[in-house]
Order: structure tokens, then sequence, then C-alpha cells
């Protein structure tokens, strides 16, 4: 390159010049030349001549030339000292004009992208690039990026209609999601998402970065979406990260369950665990495992810690004052009080099957005695309304209602509404001598479908007996009563709901939803219990009651237990009936 000085009017802005905005903005620069005078030489090539005067490109020195335009609008301006390259390629001019620039600031980006999207057009690689130029990959990453922008985002950004965040955020979209999020921008009625909230609403509401991830990456089968403008990479897809990210959290409880922690809790999803609320407790002293999971997708496991309310309990029992049960069992005493009335029902109507049983339990209870052998009617008390409700739904208690209108007409009582009074009905007895004379008036196969009634009403719901009976007639509750909204309203424990989704799917299925919410959970569990054509019984219907997790605290097994073991044996029916004979 030779120095020359050529004439102010001699010289115009090349077309190759990567500075497009801001070039005009040179305030501070007329100030520094009058002052100072021209420090650096303009960077120029020859152009095209016209008669005796040649003209000269400026490829590096844009806002130099035009501070000097600007002096010469008041004063007189020698010629401009110029470095005139040689014939060249556009690439080599585009170089030195960004080789300039770029260290300069405040350089556009989208000036900066053009000027990087030329030289890659020539076949230069990214690294090359950056070397050339002394800046990063990245920032030459960056800039490429805004190339596959939608044209009307560019221009309102260049129009500064936009903001720098955005502009970076949208870069993460495919053209389709551009347009669409354009087209909001447009609306004016429309809500358009920016900044943080543009890159949420991007990514499908979830910024879940890919080192968040429990599983290895390769397993994803999904898009991995860089931002060329932050520190993360994200996972394109939120359910098919879930899928995987919540089987292993539950393959991470069940590693922590094996190394002898007394229990792993899974908070909700998003919800925040509070140290405040808890206190210290080693492994050997019963310390449970708390797994945080945020929306997303980071995993905190704290180790070592139970409630202030179990530490308090557990400080009572051990001074001999308190009760020893969990602070929180598996079933809530609602719960337990639905499936009482329902396990109830079930086994009074299956008793009608045997009725030499019935008389033999007759016999106990007038002997033993009974909280009910006065001799009156269970009240079948019911805690809500919604499960009275769904007591009048069990078709075993409808079948229960027609007999009892049946006994009534047999002992001609018809109207009378009840055959065996309640505490709550006291007073209204019927009268000795017109039972005696109906029944004297029956056959003994009568009479003792009469008793049996009598028996079976009398049975106290809730009571060990009935636990007993169920086991030994095995009535098939789900013939009767279903579980339906009530129940499900009720179930309350997400690790014994999760236990009964993969009861009714496969241990997978449960675990890519093992840090959804209760709701969540019951409601994959109904879809796949409607799935199997509602073929399913809770292990709660069965006789004896089954429980989902080691809990315990549930009144039903523990009631269960009291007959364990003992010589209670009845006959078979065939034996029964010919004992009775």
């Amino acid at each position: 390159m030779k120095l020359k000085h050529i004439h102010l009017e001699q010289l115009e802005v090349s077309k190759t010049n990567v500075r497009k905005f801001g070039a005009k903005q040179v305030d501070d620069l007329v100030l520094s030349i009058e002052t100072l005078g021209l420090l650096q030489p303009l960077l120029v090539r020859r152009g095209f001549e016209e008669s005796m005067a040649p003209t000269f490109e400026i490829i590096a020195g844009q806002r130099r030339y035009h501070a000097l335009s600007k002096i010469a609008e008041n004063a007189a301006i020698e010629p401009v000292p110029c470095m005139v390259m040689e014939d060249g390629d556009d690439a080599l001019a585009i170089e030195a004009s960004l080789a300039e620039n770029i260290a300069r600031l405040p350089m556009d980006e989208i000036d900066q992208y053009k000027a990087f999207s030329a030289l890659a057009s020539t076949g230069l690689e990214i690294e090359d690039i950056a070397h050339r130029f002394g800046v990063s990959e990245r920032l030459v990453k960056q800039r490429l990026a805004i190339a596959r922008l939608h044209p009307p985002i560019l221009s309102a950004y260049r129009k500064e209609k936009i903001d720098p965040r955005s502009l970076r955020a949208l870069t993460l979209a495919p053209l389709a999601k551009q347009r669409e999020w354009w087209a909001l921008f447009k609306d004016g009625d429309a809500h358009v998402p920016t900044g943080h909230a543009l890159k949420r609403w991007l990514l499908g509401g979830d910024n879940i970065p890919t080192d968040h991830a429990l599983f290895a990456l390769e397993n994803y089968q999904g898009a991995i979406i860089t931002d060329l403008f932050g520190d993360h990479r994200y996972f394109d897809d939120a359910a098919k990260f879930w899928e995987l990210q919540n089987a292993e959290i539950a393959r991470l409880q069940e590693d922590y369950l094996v190394k002898g922690w007394s229990n792993v809790t899974i908070l909700d999803l998003g919800t925040w665990w509070s140290s405040w609320e808890h206190v210290e407790a080693t492994k050997k002293d019963g310390g449970e495992v708390f797994v945080e999971i945020s929306t997303d997708g980071a995993v905190t496991c704290h180790e070592g810690f139970v409630t202030k309310a179990e530490a308090k309990r557990r400080e009572k029992a051990l001074q001999g004052g308190a009760d020893s049960k969990p602070t929180k069992c598996e079933l809530t005493k609602t719960m337990q009080n639905y499936l009482d009335l329902h396990r109830h029902a079930a086994v009074k109507a299956k008793l009608f099957d045997h009725q030499m049983l019935a008389l033999r339990i007759a016999t106990a209870q007038i002997i033993a005695g009974s909280d009910l052998w006065d001799v009156q009617a269970d009240r079948q008390k019911a805690n809500t309304e919604a499960i009275e409700d769904s007591l009048s739904e069990n078709e075993a208690e409808k079948q229960f209602a027609t007999e009892r209108g049946a006994i009534l007409e047999l002992l001609g009582l018809e109207g009378e509404g009840t055959l065996v009074p309640t505490k709550d009905d006291w007073g209204k007895s019927h009268d000795l001598a017109t039972v005696l004379a109906a029944l004297m008036q029956l056959d003994d196969e009568a009479v003792m479908r009469v008793f049996t009634f009598v028996v079976a009403e009398c049975l106290s719901c809730g009571s060990a007996l009935v636990e007993w009976l169920g086991e030994e007639l095995k009535p098939d509750l789900t013939e009767v009563h279903q579980a339906g909204d009530v129940f499900f309203d009720l179930l309350k424990d997400k690790q014994a709901i999760n236990a009964a989704l993969e009861e009714v799917t496969d241990k997978r299925k449960a675990a890519s939803h093992i840090s959804d919410t209760a709701k969540v959970q019951k409601a994959v569990l109904r879809n796949a219990i409607k799935a199997k054509g509602n073929d399913w019984s809770p292990r709660y219907f069965r006789f004896p009651m089954q429980a989902y997790t080691d809990k315990g605290g549930i009144a039903a097994v523990d009631r269960a237990a009291i007959f364990a073991g003992s010589t209670v044996q009845p006959k078979s029916d065939g034996e029964t009936e010919k004992k009775a004979a």
C-alpha cells in the first residue's frame, strides 16, 4: 500500500464497508480532528476514473470521512492522507474494514453479521474468520446466527423497535416461530413476550438447560438448542425431558432406600424445600431424604432431615409420653372412614350366604358382648356428605336396603322404616309382642333369614370382626362398588398413588410421573384404569386390606391383626350346615 493525499471530493464510501449503522454519528471525531488533526489515514482503493480525477473507495475510515465532510462545510480541507490498497477481491476489503471496526464501538450487530456472512460465503471457516480479526469463534457464531432472523424483525431492530435481548432470544427459534412472534408484534392488541419471557415462550414455556439432566444426553430423542448469547444449551421438548428425568429421579429414590435411608420424599414439582421447617437427623437416627425439583429440571437432594413435627413426636415417644404412630400415614382418617363403610357393606351383604355363621356370630356376641349388642343397628355415620352419597350408590347397600324392606313386610311392619333401631332412634323400638307374634307364624328358614339380617345390621362398622369376616367370606367389593370421584378425592399420599399407577401400568410409566403433583398422578392413574376397561381393584378394596407403602397407621390393617394367629377357624359351608342339622 502507498500513502497518497487525496482531495475530499474524490473520496466515496465503499459498498463493501461493513459499517452501515451509526457511521454519521461523528460529533466526537469532529472535535478531535479540529483539535489534533487526522491521526490515522483512511484506507482506500481505486474506484472508477472520471475524466482527469480518479475516485477512491473508502474501505476503512468511514466515520473519519464523514467527520472531515462536516468540518468542510465551514472550513477548507487539505487533501486527506490515505493508504491506497492494491487491486484485490472484496473479501480482502471486508477484512480490512472489519479489522478496524471490530475493535471500535459500537458496531451494529447487523453490520457485523453481514460482514461475517459475506466472508463465510467466500469459503472462510468460522475459526479462520475469528483468527483473522482477533475475536472469539463464539462472537462470529453469534453474528452469523442473526442471519437466520426474519427480515422484518431485523428491520424493526434497526429502527430500535425491538430490544437487543429479544433479538438475541429470537435466534433460538426456527423461522416459523419467528414469523408467529412477528405476527403478535404487529398485532397491537396481542400480548407480545419479550426478553426472558420471550425465551420461555420460544422454548415452549420451559427453559430447561442440559446441565440439569440426570440422564445421558444421548438418550434424549429431541433437539438441543444452543443459546449463542448465553451460557447454556436447552432441551426443545419438556415432555421428553421429564420422561427421562423422572425415571432417573425414581432410580435415585430407590438407591437412597437401598442405602438405608428410612424414607425418601419427592416434593411436588416447583415446591421449595423449606429448611426452617426441618431439623437434622442422621441416617442411623431415622433421618430422611427430601428431593427438591425445580421447574427448570434442577434436582437437589436434602439428606439427613426430618420435619419439626416428626422430630417432636419422636422426642415425646422416647420420654414415654407420646403415641409412636407416624405423624402422617398412608391414608387419611376420612379415607379410612370411606373404606370402612364400603367394606362393612360388602361383608353384611355376603353374610346372607352363610346364615349358620351368622348364628354363631350372634351367640359369640351374646356371650362376649359387643358395643352394639344392646341391641342396636350401626349408625353408618359418614364423615362427609360425599362419602354418604357414595355409600347410597353401593350395590351391596342397595341390596341390604331391599332386604330390609322384605323383612319388614315379612313381619307385617311395612312403613316402619327400620327393623333394628340405632342410638339415634332411641324410643322407636318395635313392640315385642307384635314382633314375636309375627316370628311365630314363620318357618325356620324365614326366621333364620330375619335373624341373619339382624346380625348383619348389628355388625359394628370399622371393627376387627368386619375385617375377619371379609377374609373368611371373601366378598368382591368391586362387584358392588367402584372407586369413583370420592375415592380419588380422598386419596392423598403421593407414594401410594405412584405405587398404584405402577400396579395398573408398569414401573417405567410410574417412574415417568414421579415428580408430578398428586392431582396429575391421579389423572394419569384414572386414564390408565379406563384404558384397561376399568378392570382394576385398589388394594384397599381387598380382604385383608393391603397397603401401598410401609408407612403404617391404616386402621383396617391393624384391626385384621387382632384375629391373626387366633384359633377362630370356621368350618366349610357343607360342614357347618351338617353340624347345624
